[in-house]
């Protein structure tokens, strides 16, 4: 009997959704990546929508900020965080895993993990927003696993507006990309970490700035890689489905969307970055989820 509760304690807890947050919807390519990668998995994502930007913020807001999010995703019921902001992932890890129960993934260090393995000993460049520059999170960390790694940052802020309105491939794009990184194609650079989750929009115009040879690394491929393995450790992987064979839609009903504002700029931003808007979204607050819900 007890061997029949603890299994079936243990199926209930493996079929709960991973929670993901981000300040806004540039997470939503980190949401893709794990979709791609753990298919048999549900998610529910929070964009804070009505606090972005984080970079602006101090640590104490940005840690606050980031707590109340993850205690509302943990408060609908999650069995893993992933952390999809790189300002939240660069300042806020230890308070956030002081305030949840369940283990929390950042983007960061798997980005910077993947980024040694990709260099052969070359220098990595890492691009991103000024506040995660300034954080030099990515320094520490290659750092952390290379001591000897040569890392050069560059802050590219105009970037996110170009992925959000959806001028990925227009000649302001490639003109802004030439103009923040044309140094860096002189750098003898391993490899380029894209220190942003909208930057992976503009792959292509980035690319192009530095050279097609230069491998870049998307922080949101390179979290899916560590979250799969932590869930395998764990024995979290959701059970397949009896219609697993089902190719599963991103976006679809067995995932679920929150935001804190702007509920159709998201929709509408969603569609652009992922190819379809989120099937159930709601607008809510987040403030107020310390009690949580258990299973």
């Amino acid at each position: 009997m007890k061997s029949e509760i603890r299994n079936s304690k243990s199926a209930i807890r493996n079929s709960l959704p991973i929670g993901i947050f981000d300040s806004g919807v540039g997470g939503l390519t980190v949401y893709r990546a794990l979709h791609e990668r753990l298919p048999d998995e549900h998610f529910v994502y929070l964009g804070d929508t009505a606090r972005v930007p984080y970079g602006t913020k101090s640590l104490a807001t940005v840690e606050r900020y980031a707590t109340e999010n993850a205690r509302f995703l943990e408060s609908h019921g999650i069995k893993l965080l992933v952390v999809a902001c790189n300002t939240a992932s660069a300042l806020a890890l230890p308070a956030i895993r002081d305030a949840v129960s369940v283990d929390v993934v950042g983007v960061i260090h798997p980005g910077a993990r993947a980024a040694v393995e990709s260099s052969n000993g070359k220098r990595i460049g890492v691009i991103g927003t000024e506040a995660t520059v300034q954080s030099e999170a990515y320094r520490r960390s290659i750092s952390s696993l290379d001591p000897a790694a040569v890392v050069i940052e560059r802050a590219c802020p105009l970037f996110v507006s170009l992925a959000e309105e959806g001028w990925a491939e227009t000649e302001v794009a490639r003109s802004v990309a030439e103009h923040y990184l044309r140094d860096l194609r002189k750098s003898d650079l391993g490899a380029l970490v894209l220190g942003c989750t909208h930057y992976p929009i503009l792959r292509g115009v980035i690319s192009d700035a530095v050279g097609r040879d230069i491998p870049l690394i998307d922080s949101g491929d390179a979290t899916a890689d560590e979250v799969q393995s932590l869930l395998e450790i764990r024995g979290l992987s959701r059970p397949r489905a009896p219609n697993a064979d089902r190719v599963r839609l991103v976006c679809d009903d067995l995932d679920h969307f929150y935001v804190t504002d702007a509920a159709q700029r998201f929709a509408k931003v969603a569609e652009r970055f992922l190819g379809a808007a989120p099937t159930v979204l709601e607008a809510v607050e987040v403030w107020g989820h310390d009690e949580l819900r258990t299973y």
